[in-house]
């Protein structure tokens, strides 16, 4: 069975066992929309699972596939992509990276698979030490919200395995004043992380922009601080 039929058969898998139910239930979650199939989280799992014990099924088939599928404009097709490269982990190089930073230019769109790439796929790559920070320096000014969205959501991991969290801070300065939504929720997410590991540098960080940078950040950032210590971080008066 080559590329194309696995993904006619997937899709006619799908079409055949869809939910709508379960498509308007996550569809509140998606401000930027939700196109998916509706097909059950366990039926999903089982079904990558039988795809990946095909014959022939190896890291290359699986990355050939995932360039098809994250183009998709349904969830579980880039899901797909995504788990199938996870589970072949073991198989990864360095250059694995450069294939899941393409996908980022021609298909993730929203929140969820953004943050299931940095907190599975990313946190892997820099655990196995394919990466660096200057791997994904360029991601803070990208085209796409949702892959400057990962530059700082993808630290989050390694982050907490470092004793020392200035390099952390300075390399998201930059994406401090980013006028994206998105953006703003995900750099507000690996702050509360940062404070709970090192509450100290963390809020000197948070000081520095208080006045400057968008509110929503703020709101994630200190969501687990005191009501006293979030008094702090509030914007001065002009």
């Amino acid at each position: 069975m080559n590329t194309n039929e696995i993904i006619h058969n997937f899709r006619e898998f799908c079409m055949e066992h869809s939910d709508p139910a379960i498509v308007q239930k996550y569809s509140r979650y998606f401000k930027e929309g939700y196109n998916g199939w509706g097909l059950p989280s366990g039926m999903f799992e089982a079904k990558v699972a039988e795809i990946l014990a095909l014959p022939g099924m190896d890291l290359p088939s699986v990355l050939s596939m995932a360039e098809i599928l994250v183009k998709s404009p349904k969830y579980e097709e880039v899901s797909m992509a995504i788990l199938m490269t996870l589970k072949l982990h073991k198989q990864w190089t360095p250059d694995t990276f450069k294939d899941v930073e393409s996908w980022f230019s021609i298909g993730i769109t929203n929140w969820a698979h953004t943050d299931y790439i940095c907190g599975e796929i990313m946190a892997l790559f820099f655990k196995k030490e394919f990466i660096t920070l200057d791997s994904i320096a360029g991601w803070r000014s990208a085209k796409n919200k949702f892959q400057r969205r990962a530059a700082a959501v993808s630290l989050i991991k390694p982050m907490k395995l470092s004793s020392d969290f200035q390099p952390w801070f300075q390399f998201i300065a930059p994406l401090m004043q980013d006028p994206e939504r998105e953006v703003h929720q995900g750099l507000g997410w690996f702050l509360r992380e940062a404070w709970k590991k090192q509450p100290e540098p963390a809020e000197f960080f948070l000081l520095k922009y208080k006045d400057t940078s968008p509110r929503l950040i703020f709101q994630y950032a200190c969501e687990k601080m005191t009501p006293e210590g979030k008094q702090r971080f509030k914007r001065g008066k002009i």
